[in-house]
């Protein structure tokens, strides 16, 4: 390891096929706890390149467990995170809505590392057991139009990194992974990522898939619609800002997004929302999400005919059937 320190100290990056090597081997337990804490640092301290992340990329999808859910036709909406903006949980939530609205999604999520509450804090709160089996996974896509994919259960290897990125409490390179490393591979994809600097890494990297993209930043440093500021888009009909007033929305004050201060809290948001108790900034935000994810499936469709497509299953319940559909299969 102390020559890889060196390597970075001396601000110097690495190949594709030398970060895949180097991860693969951190997995593998050959370092020590101070040692990766280390080299999480350095990254938190630098910028990472192309190469890097798309070799770390190549290593969590080789070292972890697949799963194929018989259809081509799967979105999910991941953020990567660590934007330190403690909103609620959007992304799930119009990961429901989406579902709600027909179409079938695969939420990869995991605990929270620098929030209190991540995707799978709120959703074990509320009673979702955690499962990699693939028939009941492809039960609940088929019954829900939606599953959970608990990133610890499909990335074993990560246990050795787990307690590590806990400890920190801050934002890491692994942030950056979550929505490439979906076990499921889905063929469609709202991703949400904390800078302009990474959502450009993001679109080079998604340009040489065959996934159908979003990428989206809030250019106050939200990784998703926020609806307190302008945000910038990147896709396959190229990079865009997109007015919060020509999408016919008031800009938010950030605390009208904000989550709670506990699981229990948060959880309290979560369910208001899908039982119709919640703010007019609390809906507008997930319903502006999963609008852009519809979009991402119909690139054809208007944001507004998305958003209302998306307005019709959260006030008609589909996205609180679809969610307590998940629960009980």
């Amino acid at each position: 390891m102390k020559h890889i320190l060196n390597h970075l100290f001396e601000n110097k990056t690495f190949t594709r096929e030398e970060s895949k090597n180097i991860l693969t081997i951190i997995t593998q337990g050959k370092y020590n706890n101070f040692q990766i804490a280390a080299f999480m640092t350095a990254y938190c301290m630098r910028s990472i390149t192309v190469n890097e992340l798309e070799g770390f990329r190549d290593a969590m999808l080789d070292l972890c467990l697949p799963v194929d859910l018989e259809t081509n036709e799967v979105i999910d909406l991941c953020g990567t995170g660590g934007d330190g903006k403690d909103t609620f949980n959007i992304s799930t939530l119009a990961s429901f809505v989406v579902a709600g609205a027909g179409y079938k999604v695969a939420k990869h999520g995991n605990y929270g590392v620098s929030s209190g509450c991540g995707s799978s804090n709120v959703m074990e709160y509320l009673g979702y057991q955690f499962t990699n089996n693939a028939d009941k996974l492809k039960s609940s896509i088929h019954k829900a139009n939606i599953c959970f994919l608990h990133a610890p259960l499909f990335h074993p290897a990560m246990k050795t990194v787990a307690p590590i990125r806990k400890e920190l409490g801050v934002k890491t390179f692994f942030n950056m992974l979550g929505p490439l490393v979906n076990p499921a591979k889905p063929n469609y994809q709202l991703v949400g990522v904390y800078n302009l600097e990474l959502a450009r890494i993001y679109a080079y990297l998604y340009q040489k898939s065959d996934s159908k993209y979003t990428i989206v930043n809030a250019l106050e440093g939200y990784d998703e619609v926020s609806l307190t500021c302008d945000f910038k888009t990147f896709s396959a009909e190229g990079e865009k800002i997109h007015s919060i007033e020509e999408l016919g929305f008031e800009r938010l004050d950030p605390m009208e997004i904000t989550g709670g201060q506990t699981v229990s809290e948060s959880a309290d948001i979560f369910m208001k929302v899908l039982n119709g108790g919640a703010t007019t900034a609390q809906n507008n935000v997930v319903l502006s999400n999963a609008a852009l994810a519809i979009k991402t499936i119909h690139p054809e469709k208007s944001f507004g005919d998305c958003f209302y497509e998306a307005e019709e299953a959260l006030l008609n319940k589909k996205a609180l059937k679809s969610f307590k559909t998940l629960l009980e299969d």
